[in-house]
Formats: structure tokens, C-alpha cells, sequence
């Protein structure tokens, strides 16, 4: 029998285990959008208990998510804030314009969180030729940033100079519980001084599908409205559901294994001479590895593929390698073995 690829790709790869399928069979379910799906009801007090916010929301993805907080945060021609690369300005297909009819003010951070100084210096004065600043978003993990962690105490210092501005703060925390357990904290830290956040439930944690979106009661009484506006309303979403909460129970103990095998990975890959890897901020679960000029990204990554071995293009030099629980010691052990045989001033492999 074949061995599966080692899928480094994303942490989106993990499959629902055998409980998970075993409770989504299982699962007593009614009509979400009616608000009559018991086991619904149940994940999103749980996620809202650990994010320590009052009310939480379920939905089909982190991109909905998102999108949803920034519609009801903005209005049409305000303004939000965001580190240049954020997840919510680079990989939601312009949904900010598309659906909310808000411009964004891109910031440079080199770890993804944006100074209080930077926060300060972006908010536009009150002037009828400017749009209003209404929102920043911070992202924790920063994804593009390789996975690197915002402390409670960096992530306070954004929001207060935001709110100082009247602005309000969303976090993407899609992987939050990644930079929780990177940090020994709990998530409710992390955001407690934020207005909503955002956490995915489909990427390290495991579950098939979903997110959630935490914030104030009122907050999520519209984001429902939003959420059902974008064609989010689920019927018996109580079958997904039942698996969000195993990966809510069982997920964040697991992504300690996950940050481990990254730091292994990244300590190989640096030692490669056509490899420039920074193995310090390798914080999280996800590896940043940029090619020197004579290596050519494609043909690592088809060298990869022959070898049984999945990653993904994440920039013009840049191959990026993400953990999860599908990816076990002996995956990090093929990867790195196949990048060891890479030889990038040839067009074949060796």
C-alpha cells in the first residue's frame, strides 16, 4: 500500500478523525438559522467562554468570518487598518471592497503587529477629504509573517492606541490558539482587549469545516444578520458542530507537537546551503524557508512532490511548510530528507 504524501501545505489538510465522525453521526441537531440547533448553541458558548467574550457565532469559514466582522464594523468608505500582508487584505479575494465597501490602510510590520506609533501615524484626521478610520485588525498568529506570536501585552498596547482614536479592533485568529499555546497562556489574554476576534476551528485544531467569531452580544446579533446576508445561515449545522467541539476539547493539546516538529524542521532546513531559514521565528507551527537566487521555488516543490512531499509557494523566493497533526516525525523526517537531495543548479533530481 502506498504511503500518503507528507502534506506540509496548511494545517487546513487535517482530516476529521474517527470520534469526530463518530459524534457528526451522532449529533442532535435542529435548524441553526432558526437558532434551534442544540449542539450549535453548545459550541458557540464554548468558544465563547474560552475566548471570553459573551456571545460567539459558527460559520462555514474564517474568510466569512472576518468578512463579517469588517461589514459590521464599516460602514461604506471608511477605513480599516491592517498589517500589509494580513490574511484579511491578501487572501480574501477583495472581499473588504467587494462586500463592505471599505479601503484599507496597509501597515509594515516585519512580525505581522503593527507599534502603537505605526497605529497612531495611520489614523486619518477628521477631514471630509478623508475616509474615517473605523477599524484595525491585527492578526495572531501572523500567518504571512511565518507564524509569529503577538503577547497579551503587544496586542493591549495596538487596541489602546486604536480605541484612543475611537477606532475598534478585530482580530484574525485563526490560529489564536496556536500563539496561546506558543505563549503558555490562556486565549482570553490574548484578545481581551480587542472587540471581536475571530478563531478557525478547520485548521490545527482539525474540525472538517467552520470558524467562530466572538465579540459582544450586540456585535454578534448583527454578525448574524451579516452571517445570514453572506449566505452563511446553515440549517443542521449541528453535524459540523459536534466535530468543532471535539477539536475545541481535544485540538490545543496536540499543537504542541505541531510547534515542536516546526522548530525540527526549521533546524534541518537551515542547515541547507541554498536554504535561508530564520529558526528563531519559527514561534509557531508554520516554516519560512527562502530560496538563495541559483534555487528556483518550482523545482523544489516538484523535487518535493516526487518525493512524496507537499508544500506550498508563499512568495516569488519563498516556499512555506505548515504542521499539523497529520504530519507526523516520520513526515519531517521525508522532508527533510528530500530537501537534502534537492540539487538547485540542476534541472533534474537527484
Amino acid at each position: 500500500m502506498a504511503v500518503p504524501p507528507a502534506d506540509f501545505r496548511s494545517d487546513t489538510m487535517t482530516r476529521p478523525t474517527p470520534a469526530m465522525r463518530a459524534a457528526m453521526a451522532a449529533a442532535e441537531v435542529g435548524d441553526d438559522v432558526w437558532g434551534e440547533d442544540p449542539t450549535v448553541v453548545r459550541l458557540e458558548a464554548t468558544a465563547a467562554a474560552l475566548l471570553g467574550k459573551p456571545a460567539a457565532l459558527f460559520l462555514p469559514s474564517g474568510t466569512m468570518a472576518n468578512q463579517v466582522a469588517i461589514h459590521v464594523h464599516c460602514r461604506a468608505g471608511d477605513e480599516l487598518i491592517c498589517e500589509e500582508r494580513s490574511h484579511v487584505y491578501f487572501y480574501e479575494g477583495g472581499g473588504i471592497a467587494r462586500l463592505s465597501g471599505t479601503q484599507v490602510r496597509p501597515l509594515v510590520a516585519a512580525d505581522g503587529t503593527p507599534t502603537p506609533e505605526q497605529v497612531h501615524a495611520a489614523v486619518r484626521a477628521d477631514d471630509p477629504h478623508f475616509p474615517r478610520s473605523r477599524l484595525l485588525v491585527l492578526e495572531n498568529t501572523h500567518n504571512m509573517a511565518g507564524g509569529r506570536v503577538a503577547t497579551p501585552a503587544r496586542m493591549a498596547a495596538a487596541a489602546a492606541a486604536a480605541h484612543g482614536h475611537g477606532l475598534l479592533v478585530h482580530v484574525d485568529g485563526a490560529r489564536l490558539l496556536n500563539a496561546a499555546v506558543a505563549l503558555g497562556r490562556p486565549a482570553s489574554e490574548l484578545v481581551a482587549d480587542v472587540d471581536s476576534t475571530t478563531l478557525c476551528l478547520s485548521k490545527g485544531l482539525g474540525a472538517p469545516v467552520g470558524s467562530v467569531l466572538a465579540g459582544s452580544v450586540a456585535f454578534v446579533a448583527e454578525a448574524r444578520r451579516a452571517r445570514k446576508a453572506f449566505g452563511g445561515g446553515m440549517r443542521q449545522a449541528g453535524v459540523l458542530a459536534a466535530a468543532a467541539l471535539l477539536a475545541l476539547q481535544d485540538g490545543p493539546a496536540l499543537l504542541v507537537q505541531d510547534h515542536r516538529r516546526a522548530k525540527v524542521l526549521a533546524a534541518g532546513l537551515h542547515a541547507l546551503p541554498w536554504a535561508r531559514v530564520d529558526v528563531g521565528a519559527t514561534e509557531t507551527n508554520i516554516v519560512m524557508l527562502d530560496l538563495e537566487p541559483t534555487a528556483s521555488p518550482d523545482a523544489l516543490l516538484q523535487h518535493l512532490r516526487t518525493a512524496g512531499v507537499l508544500a506550498a509557494k508563499a512568495g516569488p523566493r519563498r516556499v512555506r511548510f505548515v504542521l499539523h497533526r497529520d504530519v507526523d516525525d516520520d513526515g519531517v523526517t521525508r522532508c527533510l530528507a528530500a530537501c537534502r537531495s534537492f540539487r538547485p543548479n540542476s534541472s533534474s533530481t537527484s
